[in-house]
This record gives structure tokens, C-alpha cells and sequence, in this order.
């Protein structure tokens, strides 16, 4: 028996485990049914960033930045926050929605500015700039560790008390007249709970739809490629290229991380069972944005690859909701945003569990947005690079 049963032991998860027991709250069980962090957190690339055309976004991100910026004293752990700051560029037809975005991120206390060609290229020398008409800089960005950060969180919620229990997985949600009731595990072992939090990422769809709520998910595989640059870059900020669609960061010594902006055709995929490296198409492309945005790379090798899942929902913005089931919450569908909103994303499944009040507008998160054709989207969004904006 608890008071709060969570459904997944990833990074949202453990953050809302850990938002509750800041509170109080430590009558919480979080049942992840492999090690925590094992899923999508793992593969997360750690961008930390409050450049969103959605402002409840880029205030929740601005938040977050408090909890990453003293991880060590918030949570008693280094969750590997790397401070050095983020750039974005946009061509000519993005110029008008990247000013209007910058205002409104300015809006709700994001530090954040338009920066010149020049700027850039003391901040990444060597890369070709004549494209971008445009940019932005956050000297508050960065890159984090996704998996580092859920075992911070874990680790402070179960010095309160919450449990955690892995190797645990959830087979069913249980529902009485309207009510969840608690969860039921594959090895038949129910707990009773008057809450029951549903955070699995893909996982949650079955687990919903089995009570008629639908979650509507899509699971796209996305790959990682990891850089030896071939010389040294120095301490250069994250760089995501709205004209190339990719986005850069340092990767351990020397090294660079590589990720793709393109996500207007999805690649569906099976959670369980997906192909756990670029393919050779992937590479190509890779080689072909990096050979243009930076063309002194000429010894540049590929070091490794991998590759994650995003839980993607029609808008690309997640679900942090209460469910026609009373007690029973959804958080899901982080389309890749997760990690850096994960402790803003606790404090707001925190809300929905006590019925207070919240800094953050939870109508945007609503589950109903779908059903009601009122999806959750930038007003000043990017020529071809709208979804993940």
C-alpha cells in the first residue's frame, strides 16, 4: 500500500519522486521494471536550453536551470551539468520568428539574447556562418548527463523515504468505479494506492489505453553520432544549426556529439526492439551537415554511434495531466524535450497530485488538447524546423 504509486523509473519519474518528497510526500512507491534511467534517459543527449517558441516551455526550462546549476547542493550530487552555453542560428526566413520567440522567452525571465556573425565565430571557430542570418545566444546553456540526473533524483527521493523498487515492472493499472485503485504487477503482487502516476514514455500508451484513455504516441527511433573533430575545438558552446538542421555539442575530451533537427518524417519504431546505431543513410547525411557547417574538419572520424526513442505526440510538447480516471495521472510524450524540463515536469506532477496551485499553466499540458483540436504550438514557429520549436 502508498499513497502515490509512480509507473516508471526514468528521469520524469524520479523527478516527481523527488518533487514529492520535497514536500512531504514520501509515502511513494516507483516501480521501474528494469534499473532506473535504463530507457530513453540513458540515450538522452543532455541539451539544456529555454529556446522555446512556447513560453510555458521555456519558463519551465528556465526553472530547471536553478535545480542543474546547484545540483550539489539541491540534490548531493554533480548530475555532469556542463555550462558552456548555448547558440542557436536561423536562416533568412526564420529571422522575424526568432526575434519574436527571443521577446517572448525575455518574456518570462529566460537570459537571452541576438548575438552577430563575429560573436559566433569567436565562440566556434572554424565553422561556416555565411548562411545563417541570424542568432541567438544563452550564456546559461548547455549540455547535461540524463542518466546521471534520474539517479540524483532517485537517490534524494529514497533518502526520504520514497521507495523504489526496480526490476519491478507494472502489468495493469487498476480502476474501481472511476477510481484508480492502484497497480497490479506482472508477478501478480498488487499495491493499493489512491494515486497512481503513469511517467513510462512509450510504456504508458497500453497501460491507458486498457481504461479507454488515449494516448496518442508515436515512437520514433533517433540516432546519435559521436566525433573525433581532429583537432581541438576548446570549450565551445552547444550549437544548433536551424539551417542545417543538426545540433552539436563537446562530447567527453575532445570529442563531439552530433544530432539530427530534422523530425518532419518520423521513423517509427518498436521500444523494445530497434536498431541501436546510425545507418549508414544516417552517417551520410551527418557527414554531409558537418563537412558544410564545418569544413576544416577534413580529419574528422566517427568515434561511435547509438541511438534512443523519443515519444512523440502530435504537437511534439508532452502530456502532464490528470485522466478522466480520478487519481490517475499521465506524464508522457516528451518528444525529446524531457530532459531539460525534468525538474520543472516533477514540481508539476507534484500539483496534479496534491490539487494546488501551480506556477505553471497545466491547461497546456492537458491530455484534452488532442481531442479538442487545440494543440499546443509556438506562435512564431521555424520553417523546417517547427516540431521540435
Amino acid at each position: 500500500m502508498a499513497e502515490v504509486v509512480i509507473v516508471g523509473g526514468g528521469l520524469e519519474g524520479v523527478a516527481a519522486a523527488w518533487a514529492l518528497s520535497s514536500r512531504g510526500i514520501t509515502d511513494v512507491v516507483v516501480c521501474e521494471r528494469h534499473t532506473v534511467g535504463s530507457g530513453g534517459t540513458g540515450k538522452s543527449s543532455g541539451i539544456v536550453r529555454c529556446h522555446y517558441g512556447v513560453t510555458s516551455l521555456a519558463a519551465m526550462a528556465d526553472a530547471a536551470l536553478d535545480v542543474f546549476e546547484n545540483a550539489a547542493d539541491v540534490l548531493g550530487a554533480d548530475v555532469g551539468f556542463r555550462q558552456t552555453g548555448y547558440v542557436v542560428g536561423v536562416g533568412a526566413p526564420n529571422v522575424a520568428a526568432l526575434r519574436a520567440s527571443l521577446a517572448d522567452q525575455r518574456a518570462v525571465g529566460v537570459r537571452t539574447e541576438e548575438i552577430g556573425r563575429d560573436d559566433v565565430a569567436r565562440l566556434w571557430p572554424g565553422a561556416y556562418l555565411d548562411d545563417f542570418a541570424a542568432f541567438a545566444w544563452e550564456p546559461r546553456g548547455g549540455y547535461g548527463d540524463a542518466y546521471r540526473t534520474a539517479q540524483a533524483f532517485a537517490a534524494a527521493a529514497r533518502a526520504a523515504g520514497v521507495r523504489i523498487r526496480q526490476a519491478t515492472p507494472v502489468h495493469d493499472v487498476l480502476v474501481d468505479a472511476g477510481r484508480v485503485t492502484g497497480v497490479r504487477l506482472a508477478d501478480g503482487e498488487t499495491i493499493s494506492a489512491g494515486t497512481v502516476v503513469v511517467a513510462a514514455g512509450p510504456w504508458s500508451v497500453p497501460l491507458l489505453a486498457a481504461h479507454g484513455v488515449e494516448l496518442p504516441i508515436v515512437v520514433h527511433r533517433e540516432a546519435i553520432v559521436v566525433i573525433d573533430p581532429g583537432q581541438p575545438l576548446g570549450d565551445v558552446p552547444v550549437f544548433s544549426d536551424l539551417v542545417s538542421l543538426q545540433y552539436v555539442r563537446a562530447e567527453g575530451v575532445g570529442g563531439v556529439l552530433f544530432g539530427n533537427s530534422d523530425l518532419a518524417t518520423l521513423e517509427p519504431a518498436d521500444p523494445d526492439a530497434y536498431l541501436d546505431r546510425a545507418t549508414e543513410d544516417f552517417l551520410d547525411g551527418c557527414a554531409q551537415k558537418l563537412s558544410h557547417r564545418f569544413p576544416g574538419w577534413g580529419d574528422a572520424t566517427v568515434t561511435s554511434t547509438y541511438a534512443g526513442c523519443y515519444d512523440v505526440t502530435p504537437d511534439f510538447n508532452p502530456v502532464i495531466s490528470a485522466t478522466p480516471i480520478d487519481g490517475l495521472i499521465v506524464a508522457a510524450g516528451f518528444s525529446g524535450h524531457g530532459f531539460k524540463i525534468s525538474p520543472s515536469v516533477g514540481e508539476l506532477v507534484a500539483d496534479l497530485v496534491t490539487g494546488g496551485a501551480s506556477r505553471w499553466p497545466r491547461s497546456d499540458f492537458r491530455l484534452s488538447r488532442f481531442s479538442e483540436g487545440a494543440l499546443l504550438r509556438s506562435p512564431h514557429p521555424y520553417v523546417g524546423a517547427g516540431e521540435m520549436r
